[in-house]
């Protein structure tokens, strides 16, 4: 392992040299491809670079303990050394996942769809919720987050949303998102104060390309009628809404958010895509599942993956059985910790 991050550190060194070069410059193409290894080899080198920084820390106060056995200095030593070695374990075991090969899926923009399932218009309103808190997630780590389809609830949660989030690492950052979230809480509908249960089903899918998911049009069934708002008022004179059902799979999808038919129905198409290529993603993910005896991150939907208790301020994610008491942050958008473990988690699995 580390005769490998050895040599990535020192390509690191060679391309910031080669990339301060103004001639580089010129070769735009070569220097956006360089930039990008750069900035991909960065994630690695500066734990790296750390991890060396706590061995020699280490080396330095086991060799303060040698010296002073008799000392208080010998006390400190024992206690810093403590510290050291668990910060020693933890960059080991970071480092050795972030040598693990990625998913090609991981770099790619992903839509995500949250949908109000049992537990009516308290399901609506958490689906909002849970929509706000990626939305808040996103702009912390600077990624765009746009609405492409939405179902607004009477008391103004979602039955379904749809948002095209654009920025770094999307999808292999959100991808085990996917499944049941059920909320325990008292209902703003309850007069009674009693707690309810309810669900949201989450899906992330990975932007495809035209050239990933070819889409004969022969296969498609496209409608045109007119958008509505909540409680079936219609909000615009045209027929400017798009339904595209994709007759082999039975998939559909509609959209009514643009003013236009046509803008309508490329985000359709940019959504049956995204959802052709996880229905490719999912059934190969099957099959290596079957011949290796289990399945390894499936985001399988009809799984319940996370329960929100807010009674008690606790949220539990069941596939790893990490429970913070910090739901109120959590749900304001601080659900980064969440994310990192369930990535080392799964990763660490596919070594």
């Amino acid at each position: 392992m580390f005769e490998k991050l050895e040599k990535l550190y020192k390509r690191y060194e060679e391309l910031s040299h080669i990339l301060s070069d103004p001639l580089i410059m010129k070769d735009q193409k070569k220097y956006i491809e360089l930039s990008k290894e750069y900035s991909d080899l960065k994630e690695i080198v500066e734990p790296y670079k750390e991890y060396q920084k706590i061995m020699k820390e280490l080396e330095s106060n086991q060799k303060l303990l040698e010296e002073e056995k008799n000392s208080e200095l010998c006390e400190l030593a024992k206690a810093e050394l403590e510290i050291l070695n668990e910060k020693k374990e933890g960059y080991e075991k970071k480092l050795k996942l972030l040598l693990v090969p990625q998913d090609p899926l991981d770099e790619k923009n992903a839509f995500v769809e949250i949908r109000a399932g049992t537990g009516g218009q308290e399901a609506a309103l958490f689906a909002a919720d849970l929509f706000k808190m990626y939305s808040r997630y996103g702009e912390k780590v600077g990624w765009k987050v746009e609405i492409v389809s939405a179902s607004v609830s009477e008391l103004g949660g979602y039955k379904v949303v749809i948002a095209f989030i654009q920025g770094k690492d999307v999808y292999g950052s959100l991808k085990y998102e996917s499944g049941v979230h059920r909320v325990q809480r008292v209902p703003q509908t309850e007069s009674q104060g009693r707690l309810h249960t309810s669900a949201v089903t989450v899906a992330v899918l990975p932007e495809a390309d035209e050239v990933e998911v070819n889409i004969n049009p022969q296969d498609l069934k496209i409608d045109v009628f007119r958008s509505s708002g909540p409680g079936g008022q219609s909000v615009n004179t045209t027929d400017s809404a798009v339904r595209v059902t994709h007759i082999p799979t039975g998939i559909v999808i509609s959209c009514q958010d643009e003013k236009s038919q046509h803008k309508n129905k490329a985000k359709a198409l940019k959504i049956l895509r995204a959802r052709l290529l996880e229905k490719e993603e999912r059934e190969r993910n099957e099959k290596l599942a079957a011949q290796r005896k289990q399945q390894i991150g499936s985001g399988d939907r009809s799984e319940r993956i996370r329960t929100y208790n807010f009674p008690q301020n606790r949220v539990t994610d069941h596939r790893i059985g990490l429970t913070l008491k910090k739901l109120d942050m959590v749900i304001q958008g601080d659900v980064g910790e969440i994310i990192e473990a369930l990535r080392m988690h799964f990763q660490g699995s596919r070594e």
